[in-house]
């Protein structure tokens, strides 16, 4: 018969074993995570750019843009030789202006700020990360408040809201949900 400190010793073992497997795990979704994030913001970085090219003034064709270029016609194949433009890694958040429209921000930020304008406008306070998630509709998981705390942080550091206290965000002075942007 086994003593008691080799039963806990295999119990140990086994427990570790598992902490091990699930870990690995952890680290392969992690990293599908990754890749899958990149996809996705290359894909929104595309039709961005097909948004710009189709919204350029004078035309809704690659052909007019191209004719815009300096060289006309000849720059389509100088615009083929350049090297592709390296895409960023995050989103950009312009600094808030006084009529600095909130149609500037991505979707996912616009979505914080009107969450936190409907919290103003009811006479509401300051909300979490948690309760945003929570208000977005989606299960309020780690990984989800996790995600939106930077997008949230850099609202903050850009003037578009204030952190009255660790945590809670609401809308800054003079800033509006709307797309009037002041």
């Amino acid at each position: 018969m086994p003593s008691v400190v080799g039963l806990l010793e295999q119990h140990e073992l086994a427990a570790r074993r598992r902490v091990d497997g699930l870990r690995e795990e952890a680290d392969r979704i992690q990293a599908e995570l990754a890749t899958a994030e990149q996809e996705w913001l290359e894909w929104t970085i595309a039709r961005e750019r097909v948004g710009a090219v189709l919204s350029a003034p004078g035309g809704d064709s690659v052909d007019a843009v191209v004719a815009e270029r300096p060289g006309g016609a000849g720059a389509e194949a100088e615009v083929q030789a350049s090297p592709p433009v390296a895409a960023k890694a995050k989103s950009q958040v312009p600094v808030w202006r006084e009529g600095l429209a909130v149609s500037a921000l991505s979707a996912d930020y616009q979505r914080i700020l009107a969450a936190l304008a409907d919290r103003v406008r009811l006479g509401q306070g300051p909300l979490t990360c948690q309760e945003m998630v929570s208000a977005f509709g989606m299960d309020v998981v780690p990984a989800r408040v996790e995600a939106l705390r930077p997008k949230a942080k850099r609202l903050v550091a850009r003037g578009w809201l204030a952190e009255p206290a660790p945590g809670r965000y609401t809308l800054a002075r003079d800033v509006s949900g709307s797309d009037g942007g002041s």
